[in-house]
């Protein structure tokens, strides 16, 4: 069977529910959408660390981040250690990274595996951006994302083409602090986004890590944030409603943006004779919360955080329309491209490919839970280090005391404790029934399984 050329396009922090596919209720996405109509759509996927550089380090490697060595936000990526595009590189394809890399520079740490790249430094500028090209900083005009895309384009029309490519179109947006172009910036402007249900959540029956946590709407917004002066006289009910709006408006339009651009990359490939012979993946570095719980970021193990979305399209193989919930994660992904590239993956990967599930295959013996640790405690939001599993019913996260205090005023937490939810009854993570005596037995159960899944992660600390 003829090898397929892969795109991999993938945003920083966009939220599953922020898409139409999976059935936001604020906003439309039509291109991401014809993707997921095209092809499948995945419903319970997750990150193994939901921060940025970790969830990238697992993606490229196929390793959890203890292993690839990047557990927290500013540890640089290694990149003498196996990764998917190295095997793909000396597999035959011609490679290029374009966009967001946020795995470090210089030394060890720029790209490798790429014929090409083409990245920003660290988190880089929402306009006329410096890009680092293969080593040389260049500054280029315009708005970012549409740059990526330009880049994108123009490599796919001079690239090697007696070759399958693989290439990582990789957006900034909708990264904090949500600057949209100009095309967008009166979206949303004379209406109202409805609040998630969630937004006024008090923190109670659970452990102290929600109440501590500074990723408040009401509290941890800031000018920078909201891009204007606090309106006077407001109560703190009305402030808190008057942050949400401009957050989540700024924020809705990068994703309109990114839609825009998804929908540009893909006439491409449908122009050119590329759309039957390639797979196109749309995916998020880690979930966010659009004010669930009264939050904005990421971090936590609760479910806005900790889904990614990811859809995938390739008509040869993936039935259009289809829907899949096993239990995938950032850590296959490595391995699923090396898998349709029909070339061998390197014995230190952790992952597994879902290229059977993509097909449409009954895969019996896929994994049932899944296993999840952050640790970049003390950090600007003062969430506090857990690890974690998670089934299709329930939620077992323990908390535990790491790190210094800080001069912001965090401090670590003394002990440890304990958070269950049952998501079928609580989808919305609102009462921890760790405590609850009904549930002493999958208590019990959940402990063995999260033992068993830390230690199969090689996870020894």
């Amino acid at each position: 069977m003829k090898r397929p050329n892969i795109l991999f396009i993938m945003s920083d922090d966009h939220a599953a529910h922020a898409i139409s596919a999976y059935k936001s209720r604020i906003n439309k996405t039509p291109n991401i959408d014809r993707i997921a109509n095209e092809g499948m759509i995945f419903d319970n996927c997750f990150c193994t660390n939901s921060i940025c550089a970790p969830s990238r380090a697992t993606i490229i490697s196929g390793t959890h981040t203890h292993i690839n060595g990047v557990t927290k936000l500013n540890i640089p990526f290694d990149g003498r250690q196996p990764t998917f595009p190295k095997i793909l590189s000396e597999g035959g394809y011609t490679t290029a990274m374009i966009g967001k890399w946020h795995l470090g520079h210089g030394g060890n740490s720029d790209p490798t595996g790429f014929d090409y790249w083409n990245v920003l430094p660290g988190q880089g500028e929402y306009f006329d951006p410096v890009m680092i090209e293969m080593g040389e900083k260049k500054k280029l005009s315009g708005y970012v994302t549409d740059i990526i895309t330009d880049l994108s384009i123009n490599w796919l029309e001079n690239r090697d083409k007696t070759k399958p490519f693989m290439l990582m179109c990789h957006n900034k947006t909708p990264h904090r602090p949500w600057i949209p172009d100009k095309v967008h910036e009166d979206m949303y402007e004379n209406e109202d986004i409805p609040e998630p249900e969630t937004f006024n959540d008090n923190y109670e029956n659970r452990s102290s890590a929600a109440k501590e946590a500074w990723m408040r709407v009401d509290k941890n917004l800031n000018f920078y944030d909201v891009k204007q002066q606090e309106p006077t006289g407001l109560s703190d009910t009305q402030l808190k409603s008057w942050k949400y709006q401009r957050y989540i408006k700024d924020y809705l339009k990068c994703i309109a943006s990114i839609d825009d651009n998804v929908g540009r990359i893909l006439d491409y490939l449908e122009d050119n004779n590329l759309y039957e012979d390639t797979i196109v993946v749309y995916t998020s570095d880690q979930g966010f919360f659009l004010g669930d719980h009264g939050w904005f970021d990421k971090r936590l193990m609760y479910e806005e955080s900790l889904r990614m979305p990811f859809v995938m399209r390739y008509p040869r193989m993936i039935k259009p329309g289809s829907r899949s919930d096993e239990i995938v994660l950032n850590l296959d992904f490595a391995q699923t491209f090396i898998d349709f590239a029909q070339l061998d993956a390197d014995p230190v990967m952790q992952g597994r490919s879902f290229k059977k599930i993509a097909a449409g295959e009954n895969v019996d013996d896929w994994r049932k839970s899944m296993y999840y640790r952050y640790y970049d405690f003390p950090s600007m939001h003062n969430v506090y280090p857990h690890y974690g599993i998670r089934t299709k019913k329930y939620k077992l996260i323990c908390y535990y005391p790491a790190g210094e205090s800080s001069e912001e005023g965090m401090k670590p937490l003394r002990d440890i404790e304990w958070e269950l939810f049952d998501l079928e009854k609580d989808p919305q993570e609102m009462h921890s029934v760790y405590f609850d005596e009904h549930y002493k037995d999958v208590v019990d159960k959940l402990k063995k399984e999260l033992a068993a899944i830390k230690y199969e992660a090689k996870d020894f600390d």
